[in-house]
C-alpha cells in the first residue's frame, strides 16, 4: 500500500544529542513534503518545545504533544485535543515527597516543578516560558494535568507500578511518567488518522523509546531507531541507524523516496 504519513518521535530519533536537526535530516524530510507524503511530530514534549522544530521543518501539521495527551494546531498552538490524567493527588505527593526525585507537572496551563535541572533550562531556552511554578508541589494550584514525570535518576519500576490501577505508566532508565489510561502516541495518531483520512497501513511510525512502542506495533509500518532498546527494536517492522548517524534520513531515502517515485512501496 502507497505510503501517505509519516509519524517522527523528536528526542533520539529526529534530533540529535545536542537538540538539533541534522542538514541530512532536514533534506529527507522537505523531499517526504514535496513527494505529497504528510509529515508529523509526535513526542513527549510539551507544545512550546515542540512548535520550534515543527516550524524550523516547515510543516503545517497537528503536533502530538506529551506522548499523545495533547494534539496541538500547527498555525495557532491552540489544543485541538487534551486528555487529562487523574491521580489520587495526595497520596502522589506523599509517595515522590519520600523518594530523592524531581517531579514535573505538565497542565493545560504550563509547567509546574519541583526543581529547576539543566532539562527544564533548556526548555526554558527554546519555548521562551519558564515554569509557573517551582517549589513544593503540595502548595501548587495547577489545574488539570495532561502529564506527570518522576525523574529519579534511575530505573524505578517498583515505584512506578504504584500508579498503575490510576494511570498508564512510561517506565524510562532515569523515572518514568503518567499520562491518562489509554493515552498515547498510537491514541492520538488515530484521531488524526481519521481526520485526514488515513489507513493505518499507509502510515509510516519512527521512534526510539518506551512511549513509542504502541505506534511502532500498530502503524503499517513500524521502524525503530539503531539506539532504541532491544524490546523497542523487536517490536518494530524495521531498525535504522543511530539517531546519531542520521537514521531517520537513512530510512526515508532507502524505503520512501525511491519507492515512492515509481507509486509503488517497498514496504510490505
Amino acid at each position: 500500500m502507497k505510503i501517505r504519513a509519516m509519524f517522527i518521535d523528536m528526542d533520539g530519533t529526529l534530533l540529535t544529542a545536542s537538540n538539533g536537526i541534522s542538514r541530512r535530516n532536514m533534506e529527507a524530510i522537505d523531499q517526504l513534503l514535496s513527494k505529497g507524503i504528510q509529515v508529523f511530530l509526535a513526542t513527549g514534549r510539551h507544545y512550546e518545545v515542540t512548535s520550534p522544530y515543527h516550524q524550523e521543518l516547515g510543516l503545517r501539521t497537528p503536533m502530538i504533544c506529551l506522548n499523545g495527551a495533547a494534539i496541538h494546531d500547527a498555525k495557532s498552538g491552540r489544543a485541538l485535543q487534551t486528555r487529562t490524567v487523574q491521580l489520587n493527588e495526595e497520596r502522589f505527593h506523599h509517595l515522590t515527597a519520600s523518594n530523592t526525585c524531581n517531579v514535573l507537572i505538565h497542565t493545560e496551563n504550563g509547567l509546574y516543578c519541583k526543581e529547576i535541572n539543566e532539562e527544564i533550562e533548556y526548555w526554558t531556552n527554546v519555548g521562551k516560558i519558564p515554569p509557573r511554578y517551582v517549589g513544593d508541589l503540595r502548595e501548587a494550584n495547577y489545574g488539570d494535568v495532561l502529564k506527570y514525570s518522576v525523574r529519579t535518576g534511575s530505573p524505578s519500576h517498583d515505584f512506578s507500578a504504584l500508579f498503575k490501577n490510576e494511570a498508564d505508566v512510561i517506565n524510562w532508565n532515569d523515572g518514568f511518567e503518567l499520562v491518562a489510561q489509554n493515552v498515547s502516541k498510537w491514541s492520538a495518531i488515530k484521531s488524526i488518522l481519521h481526520d485526514y483520512r488515513l489507513h493505518p497501513k499507509e502510515v509510516v511510525a519512527i521512534g526510539d523509546g518506551p512511549n513509542d512502542l504502541e505506534m511502532l506495533k500498530f502503524a503499517g509500518t513500524g521502524v525503530a531507531m539503531g539506539n532504541a532498546s532491544e524490546h523497542v527494536q523487536a517490536t518494530a517492522d524495521f531498525v535504522t541507524s543511530h539517531h546519531e548517524q542520521d537514521g531517520l534520513a537513512e530510512f526515508i531515502e532507502r524505503y520512501l523516496l525511491t519507492s515512492h517515485s515509481s507509486h509503488e512501496s517497498r514496504i510490505s
